[in-house]
């Protein structure tokens, strides 16, 4: 197996609810919602930079086609990390995160680590973090 990824897939429990928030509050671009002929396969999909898939599912629907039972969320599984290239960037970013109803866990601040950095949930708990790292280049 290579060191790829190439999807990170959002269990989420209103696909619309979802939808709206990550395309119309954070503006990432979609097709919107595909899939819905099938059973259990209504899902939308967002491009990142450089290849990257996010996509929102329905949480039952992922345990159905994994074949696990469906259990309950906790948002501490794992976080998104969605670096930036100044303080005044990781301000904006928090700030629009507000206005699209996000949960704003940790207000931005200085770090421990010499960053800037703040913590978000989006509607189904799912964490972000937005940092500002002095130590590293972001591609253009």
């Amino acid at each position: 197996m290579k060191p790829r990824i190439t999807v990170v897939t959002l269990g989420v429990d209103d696909l619309e609810r979802s939808l709206a928030f990550y395309r119309d509050g954070l503006g990432f671009s979609t097709p919107g919602v595909v899939g819905t002929e099938f059973e259990h396969g209504a899902v939308a999909f967002f491009e990142l930079e450089g290849g990257l898939q996010l996509a929102i599912f329905k949480r039952q629907d992922i345990a159905h086609d994994a074949q696990i039972a469906h259990a309950g969320p906790s948002a501490v599984e794992f976080t998104l990390g969605h670096n930036v290239r100044s303080k005044a960037e990781v301000d904006a970013v928090m700030a629009q995160a507000q206005r699209a109803e996000a949960t704003i866990t940790v207000p931005a601040h200085d770090t421990f680590w010499g960053g800037y950095a703040g913590y978000f949930q989006d509607p189904d708990g799912h964490l972000w973090e937005v940092a500002w790292n002095p130590h590293w280049d972001l591609p253009d």
